[in-house]
C-alpha cells in the first residue's frame, strides 16, 4: 500500500514536472537566442515574481543585456515570449505588418472589467475600429480647440490653488505627481464631463476625481499585485475574479454618465466638453448610445487623460528642477510667446512653443511613463533580424518591446544618459531613429489621445512656469529608483520640489 502511494506521488510529480517544462526548449528548437536560467513554471520571471524588479525594469535590463541580438526569446512563466531589440523589427510589428500584430498584449476580461474592456487600448477588430473612430473625432484639431477652453479654465484653478499655498510663505514643498494628478483629474472632470472634480478643494479630497483615480492607480502592494495579475497573467486573474477597475469606480461612472446624459439630451444648452461630442456623434450615427457604451467612453477619457499625463508632468517637473538652465530657457520662450498674444494663453500660442515640445520629448525619452509595449501575433510570420536571426512567429505568441531600453540605447542616442532637449530641435530631430522613440507607440494603434495629452501638458507648463520656479527638495531621493503603478513607471519616494513665485 505504501509503495503504491509513493509511486502515485512520484508519478504525479513527474507528470507535473513534464507539464511545467514542456515549453522550455521552444526558442532553442527554433534557433532563436534565448535567456538562460528558465525555471519550471516560472520561466525567466523569478525577479519579477519575487518583486525584486517591476516588469518595466525587467524588460529594460533584459534589453540592455541582449541588445547585440535583433531579438531574444524568454519564458513568461510557461509562455514563450519574444523581446524585440532593434527599431526595424519594431517598425515591422507596429506598422509594416500591423495586421499580424494588431492585438495589444495587455488585455482585460470583458465580464470582469466591462467598462475598461471597451477602451480602444484593450479592444481589437471592428470594436477597436469603431472606438478609435469616435475618439479620433473627439480629439481632432477642431474639437481640441473647443475643449481647450475647459483646459484653460482648469489652468486658472491651478494658478489660484498655488497662489493660496504661497500667499503667506516664500516657497512651498510639494510632491509633483500629487499636484499634477489634481490638475489632470480636474481637466478630465471639466473638459470631459462638464462637472467640478473638486480636485483643488483640500476639504473635499475624498469626493474628488483625483481620489477616484488614486483608488486604482495609486502605487501600493495590493494595486500592483492586482494589475500585474490582470494584465500579465490574465488566466489567473480570471480564475481569481480580479478586476482592474474597482466596482465602486464602475458604479461611479455609470451613475454620473446616466445623470449627465439625461440632462444633456433634454437641454438645448451646448457644452464644450467630451460628452457633448458624444451627443453629437449620436446624431451623426443616428444611434442612441446606451449608458454602458457612454460610460466606457468616459472611462477611456479618464484612463487616457489622468494618469499618464500626470506622470509625464511630474517627470518633466523633475527635469526642470534638476536642470535650471533648461527651466530658464523654457520660461523665456513662454513669456515671449504669450507677449505676442497679449499675455493670454491661447491654443495658437501653445503651438508656437517649440522648445517646450523639445523639453517634453526629451523628458519622455529619459523617463517614459509607459516603459514597454506588448503585442500578440495573430497570423504566422517570419521576422528577420539584421544579425541574421530568423524567427518563425506562431499565432498567439506574445511580443514585448522595451520602450525604455530603446530610448536609452547609445546606438540611437548620443550620450543617452544626458538630459538634452536640443536633440529634438528642428535642426536635429530629422536624424532621430523614429522607432527608437515610442512615448505614444507608433503605427495604427498609436495612442489616440496623444494630442489631448500634449495639449493639457503644454497648457499646464505655460501657466505654471510663467509665474513659478521649481527647485529640487532634499526629500527627492537620488539617484532615481523606478517603481510601478499598474503597468506604468513611477519614481519611488515621489517627485519632491520647492515651488516659489518668480
Amino acid at each position: 500500500m505504501a509503495i503504491a502511494l509513493v509511486s502515485l506521488i512520484l508519478g504525479a510529480i513527474i507528470i507535473l514536472y513534464l507539464y511545467l517544462t514542456k515549453n522550455l526548449k521552444y526558442w532553442q528548437k527554433r534557433g532563436v537566442p534565448c535567456l538562460n536560467g528558465a525555471l519550471p513554471g516560472i520561466g525567466n520571471m523569478w525577479n519579477f515574481i519575487s518583486m525584486r524588479e517591476t516588469f518595466s525594469e525587467w524588460c529594460r535590463i533584459t534589453y540592455n543585456n541582449n541588445k547585440d541580438y535583433s531579438m531574444v526569446g524568454f519564458y513568461n512563466l510557461m509562455k514563450p515570449t519574444l523581446l524585440i531589440c532593434e527599431p526595424e523589427l519594431v517598425k515591422t510589428i507596429l506598422q509594416t505588418n500591423f495586421t499580424n500584430f494588431h492585438i495589444n498584449g495587455l488585455t482585460v476580461h470583458p465580464e470582469l472589467d466591462p467598462l475598461l474592456s471597451n477602451n480602444p487600448f484593450f479592444t481589437y477588430g471592428d470594436k477597436w475600429m469603431l472606438g478609435r473612430k469616435r475618439l479620433t473625432y473627439a480629439f481632432s484639431g477642431m474639437r481640441l480647440k473647443i475643449i481647450f477652453k475647459s483646459v484653460k479654465q482648469v489652468c486658472e484653478e491651478l494658478d489660484n490653488y498655488l497662489d493660496k499655498k504661497l500667499s503667506k510663505v516664500e516657497k512651498v514643498e510639494i510632491e509633483l505627481k500629487d499636484l499634477f494628478a489634481k490638475y489632470t483629474a480636474q481637466v478630465v472632470a471639466n473638459a470631459g464631463f462638464g462637472v467640478n472634480g473638486l480636485c483643488f478643494d483640500d476639504k473635499k479630497q475624498k469626493d474628488s476625481f483625483d481620489a477616484i483615480g488614486k483608488s486604482f492607480f495609486e502605487p501600493s502592494l495590493m494595486n500592483n499585485i492586482i494589475s500585474n495579475i490582470v494584465f500579465l497573467i490574465p488566466w489567473l486573474g480570471k480564475v481569481l475574479r480580479l478586476r482592474f477597475l474597482p466596482k465602486k469606480v464602475d458604479h461611479f461612472f455609470r451613475t454620473m454618465i446616466k445623470d449627465i446624459m439625461e440632462q444633456r439630451r433634454t437641454s438645448e444648452t451646448r457644452r464644450n466638453d467630451f460628452l457633448q461630442l458624444m451627443v453629437e456623434l449620436e446624431h451623426m450615427e443616428n444611434d442612441k448610445f446606451d449608458i454602458e457604451v457612454l460610460a466606457s467612453h468616459a472611462v477611456s477619457f479618464f484612463f487616457d487623460g489622468y494618469e499618464t499625463s500626470s506622470l509625464t508632468l511630474s517627470f518633466i517637473g523633475f527635469h526642470l528642477a534638476a536642470y535650471p538652465e533648461v527651466q530658464k530657457k523654457l520660461r523665456e520662450e513662454i513669456i515671449t510667446v504669450l507677449s505676442k498674444h497679449n499675455g493670454t494663453l491661447t491654443y495658437e500660442a501653445l503651438k508656437e512653443m517649440i522648445y517646450m515640445d523639445q523639453v517634453i520629448n526629451e523628458s519622455q525619452r529619459v523617463l517614459p511613463a509607459l516603459a514597454y509595449l506588448t503585442k500578440i501575433c495573430t497570423n504566422a510570420i517570419d521576422l528577420k533580424g539584421s544579425d541574421g536571426v530568423v524567427c518563425s512567429v506562431e499565432p498567439g505568441t506574445n511580443i514585448v518591446i522595451s520602450v525604455h531600453g530603446l530610448q536609452s540605447d547609445s546606438r540611437y542616442w548620443e550620450n543617452p544618459d544626458v538630459f538634452d532637449p536640443e536633440r529634438f530641435s528642428p535642426e536635429k530631430k530629422h536624424a532621430i531613429e523614429k522607432f527608437a522613440f515610442l512615448p505614444f507607440g507608433e503605427g495604427p494603434r498609436m495612442c489616440v489621445g496623444m494630442r489631448m495629452a500634449i495639449l493639457q501638458i503644454k497648457a499646464c507648463l505655460a501657466i505654471f512656469l510663467r509665474k513659478y520656479s521649481l527647485e529640487l527638495s532634499p526629500k527627492m531621493q537620488l539617484p532615481l529608483k523606478l517603481g510601478a503603478a499598474s503597468f506604468m513607471n513611477t519614481i519611488e519616494g515621489g517627485v519632491w520640489a520647492f515651488i516659489r513665485p518668480i
